[in-house]
């Protein structure tokens, strides 16, 4: 028995070197774990409250999902500018504090009988110009803390922060919006952004600024631009993972119509399903590291864009009733282990290859170019699922996502990224290839 409990304090023991250890980066990662815990909340809550109290149409249920992306479409250029002459910390914070604002307004609402789809469609735009600034604010933030050779590890072990969220969140929120109702539990997820805004206050980042700005908007922007167009890796990154958010928010609008309606499931059901999602994306986070490792992060990202296909085809092509459930949580667990997997080495591999004075820029336009195709794909998903059937928009996912999975294989500069390669000086002179093998 003694002999049992030492291996098992050697195991949950943190290496010397564990990223964990570092006192600044363990409050990044709590400040991430306890505001997805909150996530998960408005992740089911919000769409509940459309699909269920507000009885919303698949259309409109696309035109929610795309009323959170516009923002991205509209200011990401302009919010990346302005993100390289100002600290990123103070943006991330106010970020937190702000969506937690937005998220309350909800169950305000629908207490003073003002709550419909007009307002959803204003917080999920809200919601959205926040994340267009205070969300690259975030990824830039981690650049500061962590050495770029270990941002895979950062990203993996994020992720394993918002994947045990999901494990216990979903169930967690079913049953918060049982009791609750789906506007109410909306508090909860305000609780926990305050909850992390409070903890990333005061916490001490290396930026590296330039210490007198252009001050040419437009020169700036550019210069963002011409920076992401010079670099193969970068244009091929966006193409991929463009084409794979349209599929995503394709297959998202309709996820929990085709769980209530179709399959019959309650609020309660859908959040335990949700598990699987977390179940996903912990086993992601723990292994990716060591798969991207093992077959260098541009295969890596291939083999999420090929977990995801199949999910989504997997709950297209089964039967109702009690298959049905299970081929919802199959789905969701592959869309999990997948989409780790995407983005792990996505983003590591974008910020790699970025010098500092342009992070700002590069993640702004890489967010804006990767969302472009989300809207239209929540537009088709959405057309589909009310003018054909629910299955057909997440066929359209799958049978996508797959096609892409294959072009993504065949295209040198992404199966020949074996390690993440080193940054670029400014003029974008040194060759992103000399590093991919």
């Amino acid at each position: 028995m003694r002999l049992w409990w030492k291996q098992w304090r050697a195991r949950m023991t943190l290496a010397p070197d564990d990223l964990l250890r570092d006192v600044v980066y363990r409050r990044l990662w709590t400040s991430i774990l306890i505001s997805s815990f909150g996530g998960q909340v408005t992740m089911l809550a919000l769409p509940l409250t459309a699909a269920v109290l507000l009885n919303a149409s698949p259309t409109q249920m696309g035109w929610l999902t795309t009323m959170e992306l516009l923002p991205f479409v509209l200011f990401s250029l302009p919010s990346g500018v302005w993100l390289d002459r100002v600290r990123k910390l103070p943006v991330y914070v106010a970020g937190e504090i702000v969506l937690a604002v937005a998220v309350a307004s909800v169950p305000l609402a629908w207490a003073l009988g003002w709550l419909g789809m007009g307002w959803l469609y204003a917080v999920g735009f809200f919601i959205g110009a926040v994340h267009t600034t205070a969300g690259s604010a975030a990824q830039i933030v981690l650049t500061q803390v962590v050495p770029r050779e270990r941002l895979v590890e950062a990203h993996a072990k994020n992720a394993l922060a918002s994947s045990g969220a999901e494990v216990a969140g979903p169930g967690v929120a079913g049953a918060l919006i049982r009791v609750l109702g789906a506007p109410v539990a909306l508090l909860v997820d305000a609780v926990m952004l305050l909850g992390s805004a409070a903890i990333l206050r005061g916490v001490k980042v290396n930026e590296q600024r330039p210490s007198a700005p252009s001050g040419r908007f437009w020169a700036d922007l550019k210069q963002g631009l011409a920076f992401v167009r010079s670099q193969r890796l970068l244009i091929a990154l966006a193409t991929c993972v463009g084409i794979w958010q349209m599929c995503h928010q394709s297959a998202i609008v309709v996820q929990i119509l085709y769980a209530t309606r179709t399959l019959g499931m309650s609020e309660h059901a859908v959040g335990l399903s949700y598990v699987a999602l977390g179940a996903g994306t912990v086993l992601a986070s723990i292994l990716g590291d060591r798969i991207s490792t093992r077959l260098g992060p541009g295969p890596c990202l291939v083999l999420g864009l090929a977990t995801t296909a199949i999910g989504w085809l997997v709950l297209a092509v089964m039967p109702g009733g009690a298959v049905g459930v299970a081929a919802f949580a199959v789905m969701l667990s592959f869309f999990g282990f997948g989409a780790v997997l995407i983005f792990i080495n996505f983003i590591s591999l974008r910020q790699a290859v970025t010098p500092e004075p342009l992070l700002g820029r590069m993640t702004s336009t890489m967010r804006w170019l990767i969302l472009l195709p989300a809207g239209p794909g929540a537009m088709i998903g959405g057309w589909l699922g009310e003018h054909v059937d629910l299955r057909a928009s997440l066929a359209f996912a799958g049978i996508s996502c797959s096609l892409l999975a294959v072009v993504a294989w065949r295209w040198p500069v992404i199966r020949a990224v074996k390690v993440l390669p080193k940054a670029v000086n400014v003029s974008g002179t040194q060759v992103v290839d000399d590093a991919t093998t």
